[in-house]
C-alpha cells in the first residue's frame, strides 16, 4: 500500500526557513516522479516543485524559483522541500506527491498518490 506521509509544517516569520520531510512507503521513491502541491484557503491548488524520476531533473513554479529546492533521499525513501526566504505568500497546506508526471509547466503535473499534508503559516 502506498503511503506518503508529510512531516515538518508549522509557524515561521517572514523571511524564516523551513524544511518539509515525506516519508514514502509500500514503493520505491527514487523510481518515480515525486513532488509538491500546495493549496490555500480559497486559493486553487499550487505545483510548487516537482522532481523526475528518470534523471532527478527538478523544475518549480515561478512563484518559489530560487527560493525553495527539492532533494530526494534514495536510501531513506524520502523527499525534502527545503524553503527558503518564506513569505506570507506561501501559508499553505503542503502536499507531498508521488507517481505522476513532471515537466517544466507546473500546469501539467499530474499526480496519483497524495500524503494528508502539512501546515505552513508564515506570519509575524
Amino acid at each position: 500500500q502506498v503511503q506518503l506521509v508529510e512531516t515538518g509544517g508549522g509557524l515561521v516569520q517572514p523571511g524564516g526557513s523551513l524544511r518539509l520531510s515525506c516519508a514514502a512507503s509500500g514503493f520505491t521513491l527514487e523510481n518515480y516522479p515525486i513532488g509538491w502541491f500546495r493549496q490555500a484557503p480559497g486559493k486553487e491548488r499550487e505545483g510548487v516543485s516537482c522532481m523526475s524520476g528518470s534523471d532527478g531533473s527538478s523544475y518549480y513554479a515561478d512563484s518559489v524559483k530560487g527560493r525553495f529546492t527539492i532533494s530526494r533521499d534514495n536510501a531513506k525513501n524520502t523527499v525534502y522541500l527545503q524553503m527558503n526566504s518564506l513569505k506570507p505568500d506561501d501559508t499553505a497546506t503542503y502536499y507531498c506527491v508521488a507517481d505522476g508526471y513532471c515537466s517544466e509547466s507546473n500546469s501539467q503535473w499530474v499526480f496519483g498518490s497524495w500524503g494528508q499534508g502539512t501546515q505552513v503559516t508564515v506570519s509575524s
